[in-house]
Order: structure tokens, then C-alpha cells, then sequence
């Protein structure tokens, strides 16, 4: 009996690890997604048609790559591009150039892996300019939690104390569960107002766009999501990988990705890239002893992204309905841990400190000036005061 059970427990583990990461993966950051997708621009429907397309392409683009190259690759939305989003807001030309510049992003990643140069160029940045500029980013959602206690602190209370007790005994389903409260909250509203759901609001929906374009949008969107996507998401998804033994094949990623954000992005997909918190939980040994059969937890993650996928218009409709602050409440509690990593990162070197305080300052200001967000400003002014100061 032993010894036919020993197999299965093997097959059964990968399979298990693979659930668990597109669980957590999805769970705990859609609510940032949806948050960067409407500052845009997007309406119910395209935020619902973008939650979708993502979950979609990199639901496929892991079944790919896990497939071809039998190694745990797991991909995800851009999280810290959608915390972007949030502090770009609306841009010259509205949603259709929005999404005219996430167009642009997947044209940029293709061509980093195509172009061997142009991913050297992404590394000569700094990494505390590109971590700080991704803090000062964060930092405004990142108080969302605690400025909906002013406004809605019977209904937000419960949702940080949930993520508190689960951060002090399972940490990695924080956010899922304090995001099932928040649901729970929401429905409780629903239930209180009488208000009633559409089975046609529950359908997922692929909704086009037809891609606009503005030098607004290229400069204050479609770079720095370029530049956070690759320095946040790709790069430390490599490193995770490699922790554990796996070389990503990065120019085949490169091009599953480039080629799925150039898809998803007429349906409101803002960027897709290799997972980086969540690449840990299908190749770590959690997803089984045999790390040559770690890639079984990926594959799974893919197939279940699918499922998830057809959630997506449930979510958004529920969201739509959810008290004004509780959805950034929640984003808000998801990107504290990144946060931190980032302020970390962007502070670890003294000399780079000035360059990065001043980087990450102008990120959070919200500055706009010629229709061009504060990030895009931030990263140029980090790199001048960075220049300046080596001079002298």
C-alpha cells in the first residue's frame, strides 16, 4: 500500500502547490488591479474586461512556458504597475490611451527579448532609484486603509484586524481572508439596501478598445510601467527562481509575456511578467521533494487562473457596489509588505540615499506637469540628483 501511495502523495503535492499559488496570487492583489485599471479611465465593464484578459493570457502563458521547459515559471499581472495606475490617474486622451501605452509596454518587453541590449539598458538602472520610485508609488494606496478608518471605520476595522491575526499565524493568506471579509461586508450592504445582481453582470465579457495614442500617455504611463514591470516583477522573478536552483528562460518569457500584454491589452490588460511573490510557492519544496517535478505546480496554477478567470465580472460587479474607500482599503493592506521591501531596497545603499529620498518624494507627491504623471518625473529627477551628486 505504501508503495502506491508514495506516488500519488508526489503527484498530489505539486498539484496542491499549484492551487494554493494562483489562489493567493489572485486573491490578494485583483482588488489593486481594479483600483489602477478605473484611475485610469476604465469603466465597470472595461476594468471587468481587463481583470479577465489578464487572467487569461497569463493563465496561458504559464501552461505554455511550464510545459515547454518542464520548470515551475508561474506569471502574474503587474501589481506594482497597477499600484501606478492608481497614482498616474487619467491621462490626455482618456482610457483609449491608456490603453495605447499598455500596448506599447508588451511592444517593449518583446523587444527586450529580442534585443539582448535593451535588457542591459533596463539593468544599468538603478535599483534603489527604480525601488524608490515604486515606493513613492505605493505609498499613496498604501494609505488607504488607514484614511478609510476616518471615513468608515465600522466597515474597515474589521477587514485590518482579520489581516493582522492572519499576518501573526498564516501570514500567506492575509489578504485572501481579509478580502473574504471585505466581501462579506460588501454583501452584508447589498443585503441591508436590498439591492439585487443581474445574472448578466455575473458573465465575464471581453470588452475592445481600440487602442488611442498620446506622448502624455507613452511619458507618464507606458515607461514607467515598463521600467516598474521589469525592475519589480521580471528581475526578482529570475532571482526567486534561481534561488531555487531554476534557470528562466528569459527570452522565451520575455516574449510570452510581451506577446500577452500585446493581446490583452485592446481588452483593458495593462501588463503581464513573470511572478514574484508567488513564483516561490510552486518552486519551493512545497511543491514536492523532486524538483524536476516542480514544473506539475505551475501547470496547475495555470489551469486553475482559468477557472478564476470566470470570476471576474462577479468581482467587479461586488466591488461596484462596495462603500467608497473600502476597495483601495484593501489594495492598500495587499501592498504593504511590498512597501516595505521597496523602501528597504531603495535605502540599503548610503550613497545612493539622496538620489532615492528624492526619487521617492516626488513619486509621492502626485506631481503632474505637461499631462505627464509624478513618475515619470520622479525616475528623471532621482538620475539628475544621482548625477549631480557623483560629480561632485
Amino acid at each position: 500500500m505504501s508503495t502506491t501511495t508514495a506516488p500519488q502523495a508526489e503527484l498530489s503535492r505539486p498539484i496542491v502547490a499549484g492551487v494554493v499559488t494562483a489562489l493567493v496570487g489572485f486573491t490578494s492583489s485583483f482588488a489593486v488591479v481594479l483600483a489602477g485599471l478605473r484611475a485610469v479611465g476604465a469603466n465597470d465593464a472595461q476594468a471587468a474586461s481587463g481583470l479577465l484578459a489578464l487572467t487569461l493570457s497569463f493563465g496561458l502563458g504559464i501552461l505554455l512556458l511550464s510545459w515547454r521547459s518542464k520548470l515551475p515559471i508561474t506569471l502574474a499581472w503587474s501589481t506594482p504597475g497597477a499600484a501606478l495606475l492608481v497614482s498616474t490617474g487619467a491621462v490626455d486622451g482618456g482610457w483609449p490611451a491608456a490603453v495605447g501605452a499598455f500596448l506599447a509596454v508588451g511592444v517593449l518587453v518583446v523587444l527586450t527579448g529580442l534585443i539582448p541590449a535593451l535588457g542591459r539598458l533596463i539593468g544599468k538602472i538603478p535599483v534603489a532609484l527604480a525601488q524608490a520610485m515604486l515606493a513613492g508609488v505605493l505609498l499613496s494606496l498604501c494609505l488607504a486603509p488607514f484614511k478609510a478608518l476616518g471615513s468608515t471605520p465600522l466597515l474597515v476595522i474589521p477587514i485590518i484586524v482579520t489581516w493582522l491575526l492572519m499576518m501573526k499565524f498564516a501570514a500567506r493568506w492575509a489578504v485572501p481572508v481579509a478580502l473574504l471579509v471585505a466581501l462579506v461586508v460588501i454583501g452584508v450592504q447589498l443585503l441591508v439596501s436590498g439591492s439585487t445582481l443581474s445574472s448578466a453582470q455575473l458573465v465575464p465579457t471581453l470588452v475592445w478598445t481600440t487602442p488611442g495614442f498620446s506622448w502624455q500617455a507613452m511619458a507618464g504611463i507606458a515607461l514607467p510601467l515598463f521600467i516598474v514591470t521589469m525592475a519589480s516583477q521580471n528581475v526578482p522573478g529570475v532571482a526567486v527562481l534561481k534561488s531555487f536552483g531554476f534557470d528562466t528562460p528569459w527570452r522565451a518569457s520575455m516574449l510570452v509575456t510581451g506577446a500577452g500584454t500585446v493581446l490583452g491589452a485592446p481588452f483593458g490588460g495593462h501588463a503581464i511578467n513573470l511572478a514574484a511573490l508567488s513564483a516561490a510557492l510552486a518552486a519551493g519544496e512545497e511543491a514536492g521533494r523532486d524538483p524536476r517535478r516542480r514544473w506539475i505546480a505551475a501547470f496547475s496554477s495555470g489551469w486553475i487562473y482559468l477557472l478564476l478567470a470566470a470570476l471576474s465580472a462577479a468581482l467587479v460587479t461586488l466591488v461596484a457596489a462596495a462603500p467608497a474607500g473600502l476597495l483601495e482599503a484593501v489594495a492598500g493592506l495587499a501592498l504593504l509588505s511590498t512597501l516595505a521591501s521597496s523602501i528597504s531596497a531603495a535605502l540599503s545603499e548610503p550613497s545612493e540615499r539622496i538620489g532615492a529620498v528624492v526619487t521617492f518624494l516626488m513619486a509621492a507627491s502626485g506631481l503632474s506637469f505637461l499631462g505627464i504623471g509624478a513618475a515619470f518625473w520622479a525616475l528623471l529627477a532621482g538620475l539628475l540628483v544621482r548625477w549631480l551628486l557623483r560629480r561632485r
